[in-house]
């Protein structure tokens, strides 16, 4: 009870005074954490298919602008926390290293390669959909900034993004069945993310076959066994990244009658959530702690579904939200590099959905 209203008195705070968890300290913290992985290539976990003895060879060969942070996705997603950062934050103390980092690593001849490489016949499904999703969300990050080096960014990234877009629309209708898993291959999440590049850039073909697919693969879905979370290693929740999408897809009214089917409560509430967020047994284990990235996640779809809710049900979406990003922000900082290489984009994009509740 201590807890929860300590909780109310945060929120309450800093709905009060304009205030954001995602202060310039911690966005210079974050950014250092980014700065640092991008380009560290080792330890590393390439997740190709190697067709012959000379595709074994160092990564920044055959993927020179995303191949540091561990894995291709956390290069990326890393990449879209500090544009997202310096779009927040223009005067921060690292904005000149960011750019020269950036600068660095996105560049026409990088992403020629990276598209070659993703044009292999061996890789074609390489990061699906996972990776995609957060390729498109860096397009979208440098497409809404007004800056000229987002532009060229953006112009040299176009290639590998024009690539990413005809995958999808080339993937989502041989999909018979949406997979339903707290990690990487969930289709909600892959969606999710498109979905909003496609309406951000206008581009209807994306948008309609997002759309379309989603009410095939979720429309009829009820009673989300929440039950059943977490598993031991996810980092995103299987009902909540499905709510999530659909509060995207579908209209408020039609929403909300969807959410109360797939998520009843059966004790008196109008509907289940999840108030506890997961913990962390070893944060040096990678795959151990994606379990603070797992509340970063019911966070973030907390914050975009409440809006689509009835005034009266949205507390509750506000505090589990504010509960569960309180619980592993503190982690970020352990200086372990397991949760140090990905974690913090994803309590970037937390935040940032706490902040447009407010």
């Amino acid at each position: 009870m201590k807890r929860l209203i300590s909780i109310l008195l945060i929120f309450s705070s800093l709905i009060a005074n304009s205030q954001s968890l995602l202060t310039q300290e911690r966005a210079s913290l974050f950014s250092k954490m980014a700065l640092k992985c991008i380009h560290q290539e080792y330890p590393n976990k390439p997740g190709e298919v190697l067709g012959s003895d000379r595709d074994a060879r160092p990564v920044r060969d055959y993927r020179p602008a995303f191949y540091g942070c561990f894995d291709w996705h956390s290069s990326v997603h890393g990449h879209w926390m500090l544009v997202k950062l310096l779009k927040e934050f223009p005067g921060m103390p690292e904005g000149a290293r960011i750019r020269e980092a950036i600068a660095r690593n996105i560049t026409p001849d990088h992403i020629s390669v990276e598209v070659s490489f993703f044009l292999d016949s061996n890789n074609r499904s390489f990061e699906r959909t996972y990776g995609w999703a957060w390729l498109l969300k860096l397009a979208t990050e440098l497409h809404t900034w007004d800056d000229p080096q987002a532009r060229q960014w953006e112009t040299a990234l176009q290639p590998l993004t024009d690539l990413i877009v005809e995958n999808y629309i080339g993937f989502l209708p041989k999909l018979v069945y949406p997979i339903r898993v707290g990690e990487h291959s969930n289709t909600a999440f892959g969606l999710s993310f498109a979905l909003d590049y496609a309406r951000t850039v206008e581009n209807t073909a994306l948008e309609s076959l997002i759309v379309t697919r989603s009410r095939d693969f979720y429309l009829n879905d009820v009673n989300c066994p929440i039950s059943w979370e977490p598993s031991g290693y996810d980092f995103l929740s299987p009902c909540f990244a499905e709510a999530e999408l659909m509060a995207r897809v579908l209209p408020g009214a039609e929403f909300s009658n969807w959410l109360h089917h797939f998520l009843p409560s059966g004790d008196g509430h109008p509907l289940a959530i999840l108030n506890t967020p997961a913990k962390v047994s070893d944060r040096t284990d990678g795959k151990l702690v994606h379990l603070d990235g797992l509340n970063f996640s019911r966070a973030w779809a907390y914050a975009i579904i409440a809006p689509k809710l009835k005034p009266e049900l949205r507390e509750p979406f506000f505090e589990a939200a504010l509960t569960h990003v309180l619980h592993s922000l503190e982690a970020i900082s352990d200086g372990n590099y397991m949760g140090e290489h990905w974690l913090a984009s994803f309590a970037v994009y937390a935040l940032d959905q706490l902040d447009k509740i407010k």
